[in-house]
């Protein structure tokens, strides 16, 4: 059997033409309830996330702006008493369990020292005070999760052998087996006992409640997720625990915990589509030395619902431009659905924590008997649109920037945001997915093709 390499992108050391990373706060804020964001920056960043999230501020979400003025930058006002200030009044009117301090483009070049200031003012406040950096000199769109989430796992309490496990409100002391594989373990129930797993990455809870269902169909139980919906019901971190990423642009937080926390990361592709929701899944299965059952028979039963759209794709090509960092699942994802991906632009892709995904993407191609996409890391857009005029894709998945002048040269295009704010990772959401796919080339054709309730029929495979 021929081994299988991980295929090497190409590098043309584009500008991050993306979304801009501040805009992780839209999902944040309302993923961890007891939670407060404060964006540190110009009025300009204030302008964005109005605009971006949607939210007038008399509507008083839990984030706000700390504008930065004259007086800041000439550093003619002191940075610790402006601060102290405008969380003063964050308590006094939400009284959070914790704030973010969100920084951007402006602290990283008037050279902030968020992370000096926060300590001093977490002890005379009495609220925990994380710092992340988000601005898109360094950070790709969804690289501003990425940020808050592995300054977060700092604040995960330590794990041991007896850890206090709050479960339907009843305290009990949870004594954790070595996870080793084991070869003489037959009981599910003991296998689930001794399973320790953390996943991490914010997904809206009724997916995370169809993940956490998959992995307990496998007598594996989830012991955390990261983000929690509170701050104060953080997982517990320590050696003996494994940890497994659920978006591709989490990076840093699954490297976090290991170098951190002595965690075990599993390796494994993302629950993004059937096929990558069912590798996902017999991963987590190998680490805890649990074979899996009915994966095969419930992934061919959802590609059998999603018939109809797979008439609208198949034989069609995709180009993608770049932007939220879900370019390689989502291209591995389409291939197995039928399609042609020509090139996979993506900002940033760190190739050990996507390793398995680009396996899977390799294995994919060879199996639908697809040519191998090309694969771009920070793509030059002026490039790419040389050789979208050649090639002349069915369908570009691209930023809003690009969307408009594409759709002008007669390239149908889907803006890359809406598979960011969209619910596409499980089995039960692939039809939501290729919803988004569908659409324009259903426009282009003038399809009649009724697709909204197959994705319902997805969902009813695992009920």
């Amino acid at each position: 059997m021929k081994t299988l390499e991980i295929p090497t992108p190409e590098c043309e050391t584009g500008n991050y033409h993306t979304f801009c990373p501040i805009s992780c706060v839209a999902w944040l804020y309302q993923k961890i309830e007891d939670s407060f964001f404060l964006v540190v920056g110009t009025k300009t960043r204030g302008y964005f996330l109005q605009s971006a999230l949607g939210v007038m501020i008399f509507a008083e979400p839990r984030y706000a702006m700390a504008e930065s003025e004259e007086g800041d930058i000439s550093a003619q006002l002191n940075d610790q008493e402006e601060l102290k200030r405008i969380c003063l009044r964050v308590k006094s009117d939400r009284n959070p369990s914790v704030i973010f301090w969100i920084g951007t483009c402006t602290t990283e070049i008037i050279k902030m020292d968020l992370e000096g200031i926060a300590p001093k003012l977490e002890k005379q406040l009495g609220i925990p005070i994380v710092v992340a950096r988000a601005n898109g000199l360094d950070h790709a769109f969804t690289q501003g999760e990425d940020t808050v989430l592995a300054a977060t796992t700092h604040r995960c309490p330590e794990y041991n052998r007896h850890t206090t496990d709050r479960r339907g409100g009843d305290m009990a002391k949870l004594v954790v087996a070595d996870v080793a594989p084991n070869k003489n373990f037959t009981d599910g129930r003991d296998k689930s006992n001794r399973c320790n797993l953390v996943l991490f990455g914010s997904l809206p809870s009724s997916v995370a409640s169809q993940l956490n269902l998959e992995s307990r169909r496998q007598s594996v139980s989830v012991s955390g997720w990261l983000p929690s919906q509170k701050y104060t019901e953080l997982p517990a971190l320590g050696e003996g625990v494994y940890v497994c990423g659920v978006n591709p642009f989490s990076s840093r937080t699954a490297t976090t915990p290991m170098r951190r926390k002595k965690c075990q990361l599993v390796g494994a592709p993302f629950p993004i589509g059937p096929d990558g929701t069912r590798a996902w899944i017999e991963k987590i299965c190998s680490a805890f030395d649990v074979k899996p059952e009915g994966l095969r028979e419930r992934e061919n039963q959802i590609w059998k619902n999603l018939g109809n759209y797979l008439e609208v794709v198949t034989g069609k090509s995709v180009f993608f431009m770049g932007d939220n960092l879900l370019e390689i699942s989502l291209a591995r994802f389409l291939i197995r659905c039928g399609m042609i991906v020509y090139e996979i632009g993506i900002p940033y892709m760190d190739r050990r924590y996507q390793a398995a995904e680009l396996l899977l993407l390799q294995h994919t191609c060879g199996r639908m008997k697809k040519p191998m996409p090309r694969i771009v890391e920070k793509p030059d857009n002026y490039s790419q649109v040389q050789r979208m005029h050649e090639l002349k894709p069915d369908l570009a998945i691209t930023g809003m920037a690009h969307a408009n002048p594409l759709e002008a040269r007669d390239i149908d295009t889907k803006w890359s945001v809406e598979f960011t704010f969209a619910q596409i990772h499980g089995s039960a959401n692939a039809g939501d997915a290729l919803e988004l796919v569908t659409r324009p080339l259903r426009r282009r054709g003038d399809s009649t093709l009724g697709c909204r309730s197959l994705s319902r029929q997805a969902v009813d495979v695992y009920n």
